[in-house]
């Protein structure tokens, strides 16, 4: 298994969503500085891995740009009921944990496949064979947006859980695993807080089956 930890913007895109900002600390878009309430969008900058917390005018202005300097991040959350992913497929892409996200990047060309851990987001190299499989037996991920959507799969003590999720759900697991892991085998409060991340992606669906996430 050939493994990696995402170095330098990832780790600082993850450490946004680390425990430790005050309540009452104030927030602000990091294009224009103008004050943000704590539910506010998101931007990536594909090209340095960043993930921006940004005002609702900015999101507007910047968001949709043909350039893709910066891509808007969607807030819907879908939970992928008929996915296939059999045990067989799932141990051939060498995922060490039951955690696991995919998304494709613009920068890279390529589909990335990291699983999160008390260091950070760590990546697994995947195949592209590995990958097509997956798209043959599930076509719904060629809906995924480059960059800012992604397939998060949670098989941890016997679940079959999979999701298409804005990236920044990700990363907010990954900060979650950070704040809370204690040890080796991370602890109750850790594995609780996992718990409670995939009840509230599991929350009510609007008529068309979509969860929408601040």
């Amino acid at each position: 298994m050939d493994v990696r930890t995402r170095p330098r913007n990832w780790v600082a895109t993850v450490q946004r969503f680390v425990g430790g900002r005050k309540v009452d600390e104030a927030e602000y878009c990091e294009l224009c500085s103008l004050r943000i309430p704590p539910r506010h969008s998101h931007l990536v900058e594909p090209a340095k891995h960043r993930l921006l917390c940004v005002c609702q005018g900015c999101e507007t202005l910047l968001g949709d740009r043909e350039d893709r300097q910066y891509v808007r991040v969607p807030q819907e959350t879908r939970m992928l009921d008929d996915f296939r992913l059999s045990d067989a497929e799932w141990d051939a892409l060498c995922i060490p944990i039951g955690l696991a996200f995919f998304f494709y990047s613009t920068p890279e060309e390529r589909i990335l496949a990291l699983y999160p851990g008390p260091a950070g987001p760590t990546e697994s190299l995947l195949t592209l064979d590995a990958w097509s499989g997956l798209v043959a037996h599930n076509p719904v991920l060629t809906e995924l947006q480059p960059d800012v959507e992604a397939l998060l799969v949670n098989r941890i003590n016997g679940t079959h859980e999979y999701y298409s999720v804005p990236i920044d759900r990700c990363y907010a697991l990954v900060g979650l695993i950070r704040t809370h892991w204690r040890g080796i085998a991370g602890g109750e409060e850790a594995w609780n807080a996992i718990s409670a991340f995939f009840s509230d992606l599991r929350g009510p669906p609007n008529a068309l089956g979509v969860r929408r996430h601040g």
